[in-house]
């Protein structure tokens, strides 16, 4: 089910945290909800539920590209990525950064609003479906009815996941609330035991398989499974999470791609190890449905002309895919020396990329170095394509090439906008297989089974050694050197935590989801520290700029004009 939007009821398109003001008859183009009391009517309201995935919609407060779904801004505050471009463009992302955390941060406004919105939007299809008079309905159509409901719960279910893993302490605004307009609801906790019966409903009442359900972009009870045991799992209830996880490796639904790189391309989209995915489309043209909260995302003077530089990988980052002459990494990230880089070098000067260190392959399909092919564009020139200045600003050499397209896919997947905007259509995953394997190694390890958490690491690792290659651009063969071995064994836990830990790094990076594994794992105050001291060995001026973190940056902060329009009666979280 490739994005679309669908302009059909004014009650729900506009909906976020604060409501609108409805009147008594529907507005000219719009529907009543007894015109939608179908299967038909509810399924609009879904699509309505699912294209606010993206984060997009008329009217949104706030930062325009904070709503992303693909979360591609948190990882600035991790150690996997600078926010890239100049440190004036976009203050807003400069300051999270530099730990300067402010309650009034656009990003955070815009992306709390856009997670209530499909709150609303999934409150708004639960809505009809509950007023639904079926004693005269055809056993199908129940059915159906059913199956839609738990769509709108899963769909409902992420959101407040994602709430709950950004913010904290949310507000849980029922069907009940949505109907008396009632959405000024007190943030006293998370959401998990919502989240919780709102997944554990998907997967009694979705399709078991794929093959049963219409559309690919669509959840199956399988795809709820695995949501709840990553919910379970974020609440270290390892047990139960492990168990679920296992029964969706288990289910045969899913396997890993033998390609890595088809985890990013057309050629993969809503592949076997597709969990769930944000469906994108590039359209000619102008595009509406390609991955606009990206945008900034592309090299700033790249191949293709494009916007805006945003998103460089660290130098923490690249150095966590060397490797020993096994094949296996350094799991102390401190003990690891700088692997080359053209920092601070011109375009027109001399420079070799590294092609001897050992190096894990997914190296170069996460991070685009200079020397070595960008995406089938050709060799990366270095400082032409990169839009921040060496020593004035703090983003260093590196550029993204998970969230860009390939060369032979323009036709396909490259989506345009205004300003020389770059909206990849390209799906994004929010869950994919590889990341199922790595949270049930990491429930494994929690619970003492190390034998089950080493088998879920090495299918990851044999992947990433069987795949493709980037070839050198001379076509003399491999772009690098590039190794990977399996872990013969976890001798104790620790060693098998961290080798989990690390391996969802290098498996993962740059997809969004680096900051909230240090949160849970309760690591920033001491990860973090040791990254601003990494990343100054090369950024001189990096480390001087970063405030001190504090562990009350492990949430962020409640909106504050979110506050002053309750009234008083959201609160903010400790700290702020």
């Amino acid at each position: 089910m490739k994005k679309k939007f669908i302009y059909v009821l004014a009650a729900f398109i506009g909906l976020y945290s604060c409501g609108d003001d409805f009147s008594e008859t529907p507005a000219i183009g719009a529907l009543s909800d007894d015109a939608l009391a179908n299967t038909t009517g509810v399924d609009l309201l879904l699509t309505g539920a699912y294209s606010v995935l993206d984060g997009q919609r008329n009217n949104s407060p706030g930062n325009q590209f904070g709503v992303s779904g693909d979360n591609w801004w948190t990882d600035v505050m991790s150690d996997d990525a600078h926010k890239g471009s100049n440190d004036a463009d976009q203050e807003e992302l400069f300051q999270m950064e530099t730990n300067d955390i402010r309650t009034g941060n656009g990003y955070f406004r815009s992306k709390f609003a856009a997670l209530y919105a499909g709150v609303n939007r999934a409150n708004a299809a639960l809505n009809v479906i509950q007023n639904i008079d079926t004693s005269n309905l055809l056993e199908a159509d129940i059915t159906k009815l059913a199956q839609q409901e738990g769509e709108a719960r899963f769909l409902r279910g992420h959101y407040y996941f994602e709430l709950t893993k950004i913010y904290g302490n949310v507000s849980i605004i029922s069907v009940e609330n949505f109907q008396e307009l009632a959405f000024n609801q007190p943030n006293t906790g998370p959401a998990w035991d919502q989240i919780e019966a709102d997944f554990q409903f998907a997967v009694d009442n979705l399709p078991a398989t794929r093959a049963d359900q219409s559309d690919a972009g669509r959840p199956t009870a399988v795809v709820a499974k695995a949501f709840l045991g990553k919910a379970l799992l974020y609440q270290q209830d390892f047990g139960p999470a492990l168990t679920l996880l296992n029964e969706v490796i288990n289910s045969g639904e899913f396997s890993l791609a033998p390609e890595f790189l088809d985890n990013f391309n057309s050629a993969g989209e809503n592949g076997p190890e597709s969990v769930f995915a944000i469906q994108f489309a590039a359209d000619d043209g102008f595009s509406f449905n390609g991955n606009i909260g990206s945008t900034l995302n592309f090299p700033g003077g790249g191949p293709f002309g494009s916007c805006c530089g945003f998103y460089q990988p660290t130098i923490d980052l690249a150095n966590a895919f060397q490797v020993d002459a096994d094949g296996l990494p350094f799991l102390d990230i401190a003990d690891v020396p700088i692997f080359k880089n053209d920092y601070n070098i011109q375009s027109d000067e001399a420079f070799e990329p590294d092609t001897t260190t050992p190096v894990d392959p997914r190296l170069d399909y996460t991070i685009g170095r200079r020397g070595i092919d960008y995406n089938g564009f050709g060799e990366h020139v270095g400082k032409e394509w990169i839009r921040a200045a060496p020593i004035a600003d703090i983003s260093g050499p590196y550029l993204p090439k998970k969230s860009v397209y390939q060369e032979s896919e323009i036709g396909v997947s490259r989506g345009q906008g205004d300003w020389g905007q770059e909206r990849s259509g390209i799906n994004y995953n929010i869950m994919r297989y590889a990341d199922v394997l790595l949270m049930a190694a990491e429930a494994a390890v929690e619970t003492g089974d190390l034998a089950t958490a080493l088998n879920y690491v090495n299918q990851v690792r044999n992947r990433a050694a069987n795949t493709s290659v980037v070839q050198a651009v001379d076509g003399s063969g491999p772009a690098a050197n590039y190794v990977v071995g399996l872990y013969p064994s976890f001798p104790d836990a620790d060693f098998a935590r961290q080798a989990v830990r690390y391996e969802r790094r290098i498996e993962l990076g740059m997809e969004g989801h680096r900051l909230f594994d240090l949160r849970r794992w309760g690591v920033t105050t001491t990860v973090l520290p040791q990254y601003y001291i990494n990343e100054t060995r090369v950024i001189e001026n990096f480390g001087p700029k970063v405030l001190p973190y504090q562990a009350t940056f492990d949430l962020i902060p409640i909106p504050v004009d979110a506050i002053d329009l309750s009234q008083g009666v959201l609160t903010q979280n400790p700290g702020y």
